[in-house]
């Protein structure tokens, strides 16, 4: 065993999102939100639960920033639901939603915990989708008004602000894969939604600036190392599409470069919704980039048979998580050296990394969790390599504080380092919390 040492300063913390961990979904003047209606669906969730009353933190987020505290967080990384702040999307403020992240904002201060608000983690208020949702120009304009009120209430003591999270999963995975809130399939509607919605993350940024003088602002993006399945031509176009598609295709318009032609093309995308100007608001510069890491991407091409094409020599590890995910560190300093070497970010933060396993609370009241602990430990080593090799990676978001609501997985997957009893709302800090308590305290990793 040999001792990694990270660099003085580095943060470390964990992150959670609003929906996921919330309930109180109609108190205080809280509006409904996609999620609300999605959730409340019959069929779109695997277990039949929904966000109504989740992990309860509403009333008990006294109770977990005295956990985060326990555990030796330095920063925590949580979002903002809209429809709590503005119920009809724009307009009138709901004072009591903007007194709730007041107060948690001067909890985690007061307890030693930097904030880092993330405005928009899907939940979308119901109004706005009825009135086109994020394909339509409106939610953008909306989204600004939205920042204005949060960061004009926030901004004197909140100095960490990431306006999307994964608006790759916000477009493309829920206006044309249908597997999230609202749940459409419609390609062009995808593809409109994630041009708005950069476009509401660059229009943001100097608003945000503006009302929190010295911040630091930036966007989260889940990106994933594309892999080609074989040395193919094939295989290799294929992969250089899908990291067009997937990754660049959020990346190179925030970096000032457009939209990638290849992926223009290959999806024949009527691109009309662009308007002059939208291009040079999107590139507005950025103090960071969030990254979240869970999985790469394998790729095989369908253009010709598989009979024609070359030996796979790119194989999955067998090691899975309960996502079904594949587990594979090295994934995160291939993404972040690459981010390095084709992008001019001046900093990154792991805004999420973890993993779901089938946890059990066992009888004498503990939950043991090695798998975990392995997966964090191995990504933490893979980080601290991307930073020897000079890449500004800042601080380390472990997805996720505590079990939640897992999206369409209802709260059949647990990411959480904290055990959520959902009957009797009993947190219990497992295995790993304990591991990376101890990870935070020495600022070091033992691999």
């Amino acid at each position: 065993m040999s001792t990694i040492h990270f660099p003085s300063g580095f943060l470390w913390g964990a992150a959670t999102a609003s929906y996921q961990i919330e309930g109180a979904w109609q108190e205080d003047g809280k509006s409904e939100s996609i999620w609300d209606r999605f959730s409340h669906t019959p069929g779109k969730i695997s277990d039949g639960a929904t966000g109504d009353i989740a992990c309860d933190h509403y009333h008990r987020w006294r109770e977990d920033i005295a956990l985060m505290r326990s555990l030796g967080l330095q920063a925590y990384r949580f979002s903002i639901a809209w429809s709590r702040i503005l119920p009809d999307g724009y307009g009138k403020v709901n004072q009591a939603g903007l007194d709730f992240y007041s107060r948690l904002t001067d909890g985690l201060l007061e307890a030693g915990i930097e904030p880092y608000v993330t405005l928009y983690h899907w939940d979308l208020p119901q109004v706005l989708q009825d009135r086109g949702g994020w394909p339509a120009r409106p939610a953008a304009e909306a989204f600004v008004e939205y920042a204005d009120a949060v960061s004009r209430r926030l901004g004197d003591r909140a100095k960490n602000w990431i306006t999307l999270n994964e608006p790759w999963c916000s477009s493309i995975l829920s206006y044309f894969l249908g597997e999230h809130a609202p749940g459409h399939r419609d390609l062009a509607e995808g593809v409109a939604a994630a041009h708005h919605l950069l476009l509401a993350h660059g229009w943001a940024m100097p608003v945000i600036r503006r009302n929190s003088p010295g911040c630091r602002a930036g966007i989260t993006l889940n990106l994933s190392p594309q892999t080609p399945a074989s040395p193919s031509e094939a295989d290799a176009l294929a992969t250089r599409l899908a990291d067009a598609a997937f990754n660049r295709w959020f990346l190179d318009p925030l970096s000032g470069r457009g939209y990638p032609q290849e992926a223009v093309e290959a999806g024949r995308h009527e691109m009309s919704f662009v308007q002059p100007g939208d291009l040079a608001a999107i590139a507005a510069p950025a103090d960071f980039l969030g990254v979240n890491y869970y999985m790469r991407n394998i790729v095989r091409s369908e253009a010709i048979p598989e009979s024609r094409n070359e030996r796979r020599t790119a194989v999955p590890n067998p090691e899975l998580t309960e996502m079904g995910w594949e587990v594979y560190p090295e994934g995160l300093y291939e993404l972040l050296t690459r981010l390095k070497a084709d992008y001019d970010f001046p900093a990154y933060y792991i805004t999420e990394n973890g993993a779901a396993y089938d946890d059990q609370l066992g009888a004498g009241g503990q939950v043991d969790d090695p798998r975990r602990v392995a997966y964090l430990r191995d990504h933490f080593v893979q980080a601290a390599r991307a930073l020897a090799d000079g890449v500004p990676l800042r601080g380390y978001f472990v997805w996720s504080l505590m079990d939640n609501f897992e999206w369409t997985f209802g709260f059949s997957k647990r990411f959480g380092l904290v055990h959520t009893d959902y009957a009797t709302q009993q947190r219990t800090p497992k295995t790993s919390a304990r591991w990376y308590s101890r990870v935070i305290a020495e600022n070091a990793v033992e691999a």
